[in-house]
This record gives structure tokens, C-alpha cells and sequence, in this order.
């Protein structure tokens, strides 16, 4: 409300009047609706005029403050409540509720932001459907939901996590009373949906690549590990073997995934502890064709540690191509074509949009044919740093074990033969890559452990730092289609690094195979949502990640607003979202 000045001239004479009003929305626009006239406020100075509009205001809303204030002012405001009375009828009763404001309480504020963001994706995914179809009931539904929601937002264990869906606005939006919920519901939950993972997965991701236009003709897998905490002893699983997370003191499960080229989940797989990645890969596609069916002429992308013969084979066979990275021993077939200058052509590389100011590496490419297979040879200048910095220190680790062993052997602590031989089979499984430029030897009459620095193998080995090899069987890719479509396999690091940290997947506390299993599945449905929610704000022209989405929406809460006792002795209360803030209004926009 504010005051008006209006005047009129009568013979002569001009008569000054000062309006009461207020701005209203109509249907031709904001219009001012006069409340009722003060008459002349001269002489006093205009600056005082928005001073009586606010305590004018404050009166008719209710807010009896106004002590010291003049009989004049109380006339006024009997006046304007007579005349906003006299206006209601063409638009309803109203009722005013007088308040004390000192007594106003703000109670039970709740983060409504991202699970409400969460929330909505459920739903455009279609997610109650689809557990309703795998044979859950509604409430398993709402438990599914909250628990993936929990790993989406803010991850803690099945014990904890009824607390936390009560610290949030999560009873508000799903229009449930969760003050009951202990964690026994949501243990027995996971029980109930491990038999319905597969069909979960399968409907999903069919419902993704309807909703968002999804390609289905790149498929790009591969392996992690994640660790338990404890023994795990009923878990057949959980085994010692090559530790990604650098824990090779836990035992361990190996997780096999499959994204398509925009990165979204197409099929997980749980391995044992100790399972190879060569060995995982016929499984892999079978559980691949089980939630995606033939897809013949699919392109199937891994990276060296699947690229043996056999592997290829498995994936022709499903009348499916391959681009793989060539092994170490296919590189060096190459060292003539590598050292050639000849032929190159330089990939063009643009920065990151989260990053306009990164300066990328150069990144040269030639391609090459040998029978029905292409070869792609590439050569990278930061890889060539990283890969002289990994063989320098691991080659520093060897020489150090070896001393030590040899030290061990020369003072007569380690004396069997059987198990020095042991010992250095030990050193040449964990240095691999520096091993092969080493020659060992063992003197059981002399007891002396001895090794020859192998300088051919060595300086072969200098000469390829930074280059490497693709190979593939398709025929209709250029050079750069063969290296920008392999470097797509990044984007499953990427769901293996969201996965494991902002979704917590690890470590595990679960000891039972079945809750293992189902734990690992609620992560990848958080994931789901991550890559659907990251996937629209791209294709809005937003790069920002979950993790900064999810902090700026935060603020966004739901809260109880306790007006005090009128003169009636009630308490009005009223629950209700504070009005979002313009980046709130920006992110559910998208």
C-alpha cells in the first residue's frame, strides 16, 4: 500500500486529497484500488507519507501495534476496514485473523528442494509403474523410492536412513506418515526386491531410451571393485583379489557395468572377489542381451584387459563389433609405424564447458589395416608423461623388493628353494609392467639372488611411452570416429567415480549375498537419477554436476508457520513451501 496525492481545481480554487491505495492484479493488469481517503496531509512532509502508508498496513493485516499512535490514525483505519468490507462481497468472505507478531514461531523446517527434484524424476521415469509390474506393492514402492533417494541426496545406512527421510520434507511431498519407520522395514525391502532386479532393470532401461531419444548402438563396459568392511563370511562373493579402491587387505566384490554412449545404465553384473576381467565378458553380454535383447551390429567397447582372442570371439559371435585397446604385445608390432613421423593426423580437442580455460594435450593418429582388422595408432603427449612417471616408480618398487629379498636370502632367512622361487613369482605378479625388463635368477649352491637389466626390452619400452593401439573390425569408421567413439568408455569411469563417492556404494557393511547385491542395485538406480538429472540440465546448455544442483537447492525448505491465540483462543497453522528463490525457479524450470 502506498499514499496518492490527487488534485482538483474548483472556480478557481485547488483542493488537495491524499488516496489510500493499493496494487491489485486484474485481468487487464495491475490496476491501484483506492482504499479510502485521508483527506489533506499538508502540511507534513512528504517523506512521512510512506511511514503512515506501512503503519496503515500493518493495522489492516492485523498487527495491533500501533500504540502511541493518534485518534486520527485509528479513525482511518476503521474507515479503510469498512470500505475493504464493503468490496469483499463480489469476491468472496474473507476473514482476518489479528496476530501478535513478537509470538509468530517457524517449526519443523524440512529440505524440500532436492528430494522434490528427485521426486519428479521418479515419476518422469515412471518408476512406481515399473516395480508395481515387477510384483511390488505400493507401499514396497514408496520404500524403494525413499531408499534410492536417500543414495541419491544424502547416502547413510539402512539403521540410519529413517531418520534422515524424517529430517526431510519427503513425508510432505509423498503425502506419508514415515514417524513410524524403523530400519527392519527397509532391511526386509531389500529381501523383497533382489529377485526383481533383472526385470527392474530391463523396464527401465527401455523407458529411458524412449524418454530421452537414447542410442542404442554403442555399448561400453567395464569393471570396478568395491570393498567390505569385515570378514563377510556368508557372503561366497566376497574374496581377496585385485583392489581398484587400493584395499587389497578387505575382501571384495568385482562390479561389471554397461552404459550406452550418453551414459546411462544399461546392465550390472556382480562378481566374485577374485574374478578376471577377461573372464567376465561372456557373462556380461548375456546379461546384456537378457536387458536390452539382440541388437545385432552393436558396437561393444573394453578396454586391454578384455582384449584377448577369446574375447573377441565371444563378442562376434553375438554377431556384434568390437573396438578394444590392443595389448602390450600388439603395440610393439607397431614400434616401426609408431617412430614414422609419416601420416599423422592431430586430433582437435575442445576444453570442457565446466572448464573453457583447460588446456588439452595433443593427441596425434594414424590408421592402419591388417586383414579385415583396423588398427588405430595413437600417440599422446600427457600420456607419455604419466606413462614414464608409472614406470619409473614402479620400477623404484622392484629394485627395493628385490634388495630385500635378496638381503633375506643372503642372511639365511628365507633358505628353501621352494620358497624363494615363490617369492620372486610374488614380485614379478605384482610389477608386471617393469618385470618383463628384468632377468631373474636364483644360485641354490651359491644362495645368491641375482637379476640382468634386459636394455633392448627397456629402451623399446621408452621409445612407446605415450602411444597405444586401438583395433577394431568395423570398416565404415575414420581414424578420428574409431579414437572419439573409444574415448566414450571414460564415461563408465565416470559412473564408477559417482557410484563410489557422491552415492557411497562403499565400503560395504551388508555381510549377506542377497543384501549385498540388492545394496549395489539401490546405487545404481541413485545413478539412474543422477544421469537422467545431469542429462537434462545438458541438454539445456547447464553443465553443472548433481553435487553443485544439489547444494544450491538446499535452501529450498518446507515449514510450519504457528500463528499465536487470537482473541478467540485459537492456533492457526499453516504448513507450506517458502517461495523458491530465482536459482531454485531456474533448476525445477529445467
Amino acid at each position: 500500500m502506498y499514499i496518492r496525492k490527487s488534485t482538483r481545481t474548483y472556480k478557481g480554487k485547488t483542493y488537495t486529497n491524499h488516496l489510500l491505495v493499493e496494487s491489485v492484479q486484474t485481468a487487464k493488469g495491475p490496476r491501484q484500488r483506492t482504499i479510502c481517503s485521508l483527506g489533506s496531509l499538508e502540511p507534513a512532509p512528504a517523506e512521512d507519507w510512506l511511514g503512515l502508508a506501512h503503519k496503515l498496513q500493518s493495522a489492516l493485516q492485523g498487527q495491533e501495534s500501533l500504540s502511541g499512535s493518534s485518534t486520527e490514525i485509528q479513525e482511518w483505519v476503521e474507515k479503510a476496514r469498512n470500505k475493504k468490507k464493503s468490496t469483499v462481497g463480489s469476491d468472496g468472505d474473507r476473514s482476518t485473523v489479528t496476530v501478535e507478531p513478537d509470538q509468530v514461531q517457524v517449526e519443523q523446517a524440512r529440505e524440500a528442494g532436492p528430494v522434490h527434484v528427485g521426486h519428479q524424476l521418479w515419476g518422469q521415469l515412471e518408476m512406481n509403474r515399473i516395480l508395481q509390474q515387477a510384483g511390488l506393492s505400493a507401499r514396497a514402492c514408496r520404500l524403494t523410492e525413499v531408499m534410492t533417494l536417500n543414495r541419491l541426496i544424502c547416502p547413510s545406512s539402512e539403521h540410519a536412513m529413517p531418520d534422515w527421510i524424517r529430517r526431510t520434507a519427503l513425508g510432505d511431498i509423498l503425502q506419508e506418515d514415515f514417524s513410524e519407520l524403523a530400519d527392519e522395514a527397509l532391511y526386509r525391502n531389500l529381501d523383497r526386491l533382489h529377485p526383481n532386479r533383472e526385470a527392474i532393470e530391463r523396464a527401465l532401461a527401455e523407458k529411458e531410451k524412449t524418454l530421452f531419444n537414447l542410442d542404442d548402438t554403442v555399448y561400453l563396459y567395464d569393471l570396478t571393485s568395491t570393498y567390505f568392511e569385515g570378514q563377510a563370511t556368508a557372503n561366497p562373493q566376497a574374496k581377496r583379489g585385485y583392489s581398484r579402491d587400493k584395499r587389497p587387505d578387505c575382501k571384495q566384490v568385482v562390479v561389471g557395468l554397461v552404459v550406452d554412449r550418453d551414459g546411462f545404465p544399461k546392465a550390472h553384473e556382480i562378481f566374485d572377489g577374485n574374478t578376471q576381467d577377461r573372464r567376465s565378458l561372456d557373462q556380461m553380454l548375456d546379461a546384456l542381451e537378457k536387458r536390452t535383447g539382440k541388437k545385432l551390429g552393436a558396437t561393444v567397447i573394453v578396454d586391454r584387459g578384455m582384449a584377448f582372442e577369446e574375447n573377441l570371439e565371444q563378442i562376434r559371435k553375438r554377431q556384434l563389433h568390437y573396438l578394444v585397446a590392443g595389448r602390450q604385445s600388439e603395440r610393439n608390432q607397431w614400434l616401426e609405424e609408431l617412430e614414422n613421423d609419416d601420416g599423422w593426423e592431430q586430433v582437435h580437442r575442445t576444453p570442457s564447458p565446466r572448464n573453457p580455460f583447460q588446456k588439452k594435450t595433443r593427441v596425434e593418429i594414424k590408421r592402419q589395416q591388417k586383414g579385415d582388422i583396423v588398427y588405430l595408432l595413437c600417440r599422446s603427449e600427457g600420456r607419455e608423461e604419466k606413462d614414464r612417471a608409472i614406470r619409473e616408480k614402479q620400477e623404484t618398487k622392484l629394485l627395493a623388493d628385490l634388495h630385500r629379498l635378496q638381503q633375506r636370502v643372503a642372511k639365511g632367512r628365507l633358505k628353501r628353494e621352494n620358497k624363494i622361487q615363490r617369492a620372486i613369482g610374488r614380485l614379478l605378479e605384482r610389477y608386471p609392467r617393469v618385470a618383463r625388463y628384468y632377468e631373474l635368477s636364483y644360485d641354490a649352491v651359491q644362495k645368491n639372488l641375482s637379476w640382468n637389466e634386459l636394455t633392448d626390452k627397456k629402451a623399446t619400452a621408452k621409445k612407446l611411452d605415450g602411444s597405444y593401439v586401438l583395433k577394431t573390425d568395423r570398416q565404415d569408421l575414420t581414424a578420428d570416429e574409431i579414437w572419439r567413439t573409444y574415448i566414450l568408455l571414460t564415461r563408465v569411469e565416470d559412473a564408477f567415480r559417482d557410484i563410489k563417492s557422491p552415492l557411497m556404494e562403499r565400503p560395504i557393511f551388508h555381510h549377506l549375498q542377497n543384501r549385498t547385491q540388492t545394496h549395489i542395485f539401490l546405487c545404481v538406480l541413485a545413478y539412474h537419477l543422477l544421469a537422467a538429472i545431469e542429462h537434462r540440465f545438458l541438454q539445456a546448455g547447464v553443465h553443472s554436476s548433481w553435487g553443485t544442483i544439489r547444494d544450491q537447492l538446499r535452501t529450498h525448505q518446507v515449514i510450519s508457520i504457528v500463528l499465536p491465540e487470537d482473541h478467540q483462543g485459537r492456533v492457526l497453522t499453516i504448513r507450506k513451501a517458502t517461495t523458491p528463490e530465482p536459482e531454485h525457479r531456474q533448476i525445477y524450470a529445467t
